[in-house]
């Protein structure tokens, strides 16, 4: 049994040219960069920022950002270099295929549906909240039964997922240009909240920038970090060991970049726009979020910060009220993008599979008339619907952390295997410093999976287990590449 068995990066490329499996190519870098930023900048810039800041870093916050973008820096240089030599759907899951082998493959495609599924399932519900307190402010209140903190089905979460299953379904091109228009809106915000917050920083809020350690027993038993039960390390606030804490958690966001790498085969030259998709828009983001934090921990005493509203409440707390308002639109638009482009990074994920056998190969037909995988795509919207409408989520949320840095782990390792087993291999993109740089992205990743609660790995190898039941009953044995008279089946 060769679980191990590779797909050559020549029959990855050959694949998509195959007329009822070929997405159309419209995607520029411009293209790409949006769609990256319309994936990075929405939760974690409105919310995170002040959880970690009041609760983990102080007015270091600042660093944790920092220390987490240059993390996903150097899995992204390595997704680069993939994204430039294999230019097809599906991401990590088509350059573990061409490295690693057929079962890694399927364990990182596995993996990435679960990440991609909850975390729009969780940004919609996130949408959903914004709606409803805008909605309310303007004596427009829902029902608590379908809107709020614990309604009976969360219907606004529901139709935003499907408004967006529809557009996605009519389109990349059309898909691109709501992106373009929401992203454009939520980063004027941001800026908007840079510049006027500027005007009300005191220098006193910044000191101690890195305010001393202190000892918590704020988790114990699963909820509290592997690295702690391993290791017997007792859980640290603030100081440098909490600065490196509240990056494992504000790692979320920056979650989405590598979506950018699902759509290379939807661009028009990806060995040259998918490097500068993917690194433009992390550059752009972190930034932003550095700018962010340091505005709004120099605005507001990191001590007093709403964990829930910090932006909006920083500005209310210095008597600008009505600018919450603005940043609540900015909030939605973020968070609206953030959930169209999970959703298409979960439909080319899956449809890479599906294409090669390892799931229902009728799954991955390409509708004529609009050029997009339409079958899969409503099949994936119904399920987030379903997940954001019904499921309370609470800490399965940080299932989506643990799953992308285990997708950064492969991604990384595999650019050294490539870089062994096929060095003749044209690379439009080489990631600097091979085999040293994939290794610390591997090593950093990892440390960051050891800060992620113990229950949050054991989930995370429940579901690692029934894919592991779904390759061997299904999967192996209708793979495209397990035997050659299946590679021409259709």
């Amino acid at each position: 049994m060769d679980i191990f068995r590779t797909k050559s990066v020549e029959q990855s490329i050959r694949d998509t040219e195959d007329p009822e499996h070929q997405l159309r190519k419209r995607l520029t870098a411009t293209d790409l960069t949006v769609f990256g930023i319309g994936v990075i900048v929405g939760t974690g810039i409105f919310v995170l920022t002040g959880q970690v800041a009041k609760e983990l870093a102080g007015p270091a916050v600042a660093i944790s950002f920092i220390v987490a973008g240059v993390v996903c820096g150097l899995a992204a240089l390595c997704y680069a270099e993939f994204a430039s030599t294999i230019p097809v759907a599906g991401s990590a899951y088509t350059f573990s295929f061409a490295t690693l082998g057929e079962f890694p493959a399927w364990i990182i495609g596995w993996d990435l549906l679960l990440e991609l599924a909850l975390a729009a399932a969780v940004v919609s519900v996130g949408w959903s909240g914004y709606v409803a307190s805008m909605l309310s402010s303007i004596g427009l209140g829902l029902p608590p039964s379908i809107a709020g903190e614990n309604p009976v089905v969360n219907v606004p979460a529901m139709l935003i997922v499907l408004a967006l299953t529809v557009i996605l379904v009519a389109g990349i091109k059309l898909s691109s240009r709501v992106n373009l228009i929401l992203v454009i809106t939520k980063i004027a915000v941001v800026l908007l909240v840079i510049v006027a917050g500027l005007f009300f920083v005191k220098a006193a809020n910044y000191t101690p920038f890195i305010p001393e350690a202190v000892a918590t027993q704020r988790v114990e038993g699963l909820k509290a970090p592997l690295i702690q039960l391993l290791f017997g390390i007792t859980p640290v606030a603030f100081g440098v060991i909490g600065i490196f804490s509240a990056a494992a958690i504000v790692f979320f966001a920056f979650i989405g970049f590598d979506i950018v790498a699902t759509a290379a085969e939807e661009t028009i030259e990806p060995q040259r726009d998918v490097p500068r998709g993917i690194l433009g828009s992390l550059a752009i983001c972190t930034v932003l979020y550095v700018a962010v934090s340091l505005v709004v921990v120099g605005m507001q005493r990191y001590s007093e910060l709403s964990t829930a509203a910090p932006l909006s409440d920083a500005f209310t707390s210095v008597g600008h009220a009505w600018l919450g308002t603005i940043i609540s639109v900015g909030a939605v638009a973020g968070l609206t993008t953030v959930v169209l482009v999970l959703l298409l990074g979960q439909t080319r994920v899956l449809f890479a599979m599906c294409r090669d056998g390892l799931l229902p190969r009728s799954l991955a037909i390409v509708n004529p008339r609009f050029g997009t995988p339409a079958r899969l795509t409503v099949i994936i919207g119904v399920v987030t619907m379903a997940l954001a409408g019904f499921v309370s989520f609470g800490e399965l949320a940080e299932l989506v952390n643990i799953g992308t840095l285990f997708a950064f782990v492969v991604v990384s390792a595999g650019v050294i295997v490539l870089r062994k087993t096929r060095p003749d291999l044209p690379r439009a993109f080489r990631a600097p410093l091979v085999p040293v740089l994939p290794i610390l992205s591997v090593l950093a990743c990892l440390y960051l999976m050891l800060n992620l609660p113990a229950q949050t790995w054991l989930r995370f190898l429940i579901w690692m287990v029934l894919g592991v039941v779904l390759y061997f009953t299904y999967g192996y044995w209708h793979s495209r590449t397990a035997m050659p008279w299946q590679k021409t089946r259709g």
